[in-house]
């Protein structure tokens, strides 16, 4: 299996072979549609590189076909097109559990009583190691519906290359931090008002639920259904365009309202 051949190939180097069974695969990815030869070259190769260099197991040691390792590694470096691989930084590992995953949360309240919780995931971004990810949602992620598990857990990541994720990712040279605090601050606080109005709009209720996980989930509509966030959020499309370095929306066809998923009902499994 060609997949098996990379992962023991030491160096960065690739292989022909290689680089064609990630091209047939991406090739059949919907959120990959539009981009350019060179990219696409990129992103390929960017894949390669996390196969060799991260390590893909299973909550349950089985072992992970060729095809899904390459579908979610080509998810992953979908983000990191243009940021390379130090945007994969400060973790090793990607662990996949056959479906949602049971976590259980602890915490002090203002009284210092001590809670716990269990939560049911679909996604997790370690602060402290691994992504850890549901693979039936990993595989249903390269759809354009909004949702995609892979793409908002590698943008928590992304979001902790600083500290611990809030929603102000380190940005690059030439950003401007106090146009991104504006922009990010204006539209999160106005999304909490709509929530709390009972308003209901194309936008996952999730977001709402913290500056970091209001991020993460525009991250996902930035690449699956941009022309809504770029119609909706003009400051937030500009911002997460110059830190990704990419334009989704002048690649990708415009996503009808009918075909984003709908916003999971309170108390389902979600990402983290």
């Amino acid at each position: 299996m060609f997949l098996d051949w990379f992962r023991k190939t030491p160096g960065h180097g690739t292989n022909d072979a290689v680089n064609r069974g990630l091209d047939s695969i991406a090739s059949g990815m919907p959120i990959l549609a539009g981009l350019s030869v060179p990219d696409r070259g990129t992103l390929v190769a960017l894949a390669g590189w996390l196969i060799r260099n991260k390590a893909f197991v299973t909550a349950d040691g089985t072992t992970l076909d060729d095809e899904a390792v390459a579908v979610l590694a080509l998810q992953l470096a979908l983000p990191a097109l243009h940021l390379g691989e130090a945007a994969f930084a400060g973790w090793e590992e990607v662990i996949v559990y056959p479906d949602a995953f049971r976590v259980r949360d602890v915490w002090l309240d203002d009284d210092g009583l001590m809670h716990e919780a269990d939560r049911w995931l679909v996604g997790e971004a370690r602060h402290d190691g691994p992504l850890i990810l549901s693979l039936p949602d990993v595989l249903d992620s390269p759809r354009l519906d909004g949702w995609n598990v892979a793409i908002h857990e590698l943008a928590h990541k992304l979001d902790q290359l600083d500290g611990e994720a809030n929603g102000y990712p380190p940005l690059h040279r030439g950003m401007d931090r106090a146009a991104w605090h504006a922009a990010w601050s204006d539209a999160y606080e106005g999304f909490g008002r709509a929530l709390e109005r009972g308003e209901e709009g194309w936008l996952d209720p999730y977001a709402g639920e913290h500056p970091a996980e209001f991020f993460a989930v525009l991250s996902e509509y930035f690449f699956e259904a941009p022309h809504w966030v770029r119609d909706d959020y003009p400051a937030l499309y500009q911002q997460l365009a110059q830190f990704y370095r990419q334009d989704p929306a002048g690649r990708l066809a415009r996503l009808p309202l009918e075909g984003l998923l709908p916003p999971p009902e309170a108390g389902s499994t979600a990402h983290d």
